[in-house]
C-alpha cells in the first residue's frame, strides 16, 4: 500500500520541524521556509511560462530556464535548512551568489541604462519575474527577522538579496527579448 499524503498530525495547528520538534504553524521559522516555498512555486510558474512562450532566441530561452531551475534547487536547499533548528551552514551559497552576480552583469549588458524607477509589468514572463522578486524580498525580510532570535547563516540573507536583483534584471531582460517597453514611474 502506498504512503498516504495526509497524516492528520497538523490538524490542531502544529507542525514538525526537522528533528521532530513541534511548533505552531504560524511560528516564524515555519513562516520563513513557507515563504521560500512560495518563491520556489512562483519560480516554477515563470519556468512554465517561458517554456510555453515564443521567445525568438531559443538558446536564450533555455539559458534562462536553466538558471531558474538551479535557483529552484537552491531554494529547496535553503528551505530545508530553515526547517532545521540546528541549521547547518551553506558554504556553497557563496559560489552561487557570485554566479548570480555574473548572470546579472551579462543580462545588464543587453539592457538600456536604468535612469528611473520602472513599474512591474511588460510581458507576462516579465510580470511574473517581478512578482517572484517581491516574494523574494518578503523571504529575505522573514530570514532577517528570524536571524534576530535564531542562528541563521549570513549567506542566506546575501543570497536572497542577490536573487532579488537577479529576478529584477531577468524581468527587464525578458521584456527586452519580447520588445516590451518599460513603463517609467511617474511622480
Amino acid at each position: 500500500m502506498k504512503t498516504k499524503i495526509y497524516t492528520k498530525t497538523g490538524d490542531k495547528g502544529k507542525t514538525s520541524l526537522v528533528g521532530g520538534k513541534r511548533v505552531n504553524k504560524f511560528d516564524l521559522r515555519v513562516e520563513t521556509y513557507g515563504t521560500v516555498d512560495e518563491l520556489n512555486c512562483a519560480t516554477g510558474i515563470v519556468i512554465a511560462q517561458i517554456k510555453n512562450s515564443k521567445l525568438k532566441i531559443k538558446n536564450e530561452k533555455s539559458l534562462i530556464i536553466s538558471y531558474l531551475e538551479e535557483i529552484q534547487n537552491d531554494l529547496f536547499t535553503i528551505g530545508s535548512t530553515l526547517a532545521n533548528p540546528n541549521n547547518p551552514a551553506l558554504p556553497q551559497l557563496e559560489k552561487r551568489i557570485k554566479e548570480l552576480e555574473k548572470i546579472i552583469d551579462q543580462m545588464t549588458e543587453h539592457l538600456p541604462e536604468l535612469k528611473n524607477f520602472i513599474l512591474p509589468g511588460g510581458s507576462l514572463t516579465g510580470a511574473q519575474l517581478h512578482l517572484a522578486r517581491t516574494i523574494c524580498r518578503r523571504a529575505e525580510r522573514r530570514v532577517v527577522e528570524l536571524k534576530q532570535t535564531e542562528e541563521i547563516d549570513d549567506l542566506i540573507v546575501s543570497y536572497f538579496n542577490r536573487l532579488s536583483d537577479f529576478l529584477f534584471t531577468a524581468a527587464r531582460y525578458a521584456n527586452h527579448l519580447k520588445n516590451k517597453k518599460e513603463t517609467i514611474w511617474r511622480t
